[in-house]
């Protein structure tokens, strides 16, 4: 065996600290404790990730913010899943990225709160319908999933 060349280490993708591969694939998945400080960590991965499929640099601001007020929002707002845990999906296909981020449920459903100009909080939601094209809560065996679509339409319908 001889040893690896620059163009073998060109091709061999980077791993993230959740241990999964940047820029391979059309969609990841990863769950991160239950706790704040994994909010600029689930960000930075999906932005990496996102970086590496050459995503648009206007999407990749908007998808920092919407997941940033997503996983902010779960944490918030809602229980953990079963396993203490916060699971953050997205998929990139042809420019449009779609953020999904899972947690256990709150006592309500998400939804954007009316506008309170001097709120100090409250504008997460708000905020996400002003990014996505498309936005929406769906609830299934315990859990719920708030999603975005960012820089073009959903293949779906809330």
């Amino acid at each position: 065996m001889g040893a690896v060349t620059s163009d073998e280490k060109a091709k061999t993708p980077e791993t993230d600290e959740f241990g999964g591969l940047i820029g391979v694939g059309s969609a990841r998945t990863i769950r991160a404790p239950w706790h704040p400080s994994s909010i600029t960590r689930i960000r930075a991965a999906v932005v990496a990730d996102l970086q590496a499929r050459d995503v648009e640099d206007e999407t990749l601001d908007e998808v920092a913010v919407v997941t940033s007020e997503l996983v902010t929002n779960a944490l918030r707002h809602a229980t953990p899943l079963h396993d203490n845990t916060v699971r953050v999906h997205w998929t990139e296909r042809n420019g449009i990225v779609e953020v999904e981020v899972t947690d256990g449920g709150g006592e309500t459903e998400p939804r954007a709160r009316p506008e309170a100009v001097f709120a100090v909080s409250g504008r997460g939601l708000r905020i996400v319908r002003s990014y996505a094209h498309e936005w929406g809560v769906s609830e299934k065996k315990g859990a719920v999933t708030v999603w975005a679509a960012l820089g073009g339409p959903s293949r779906r319908r809330a």
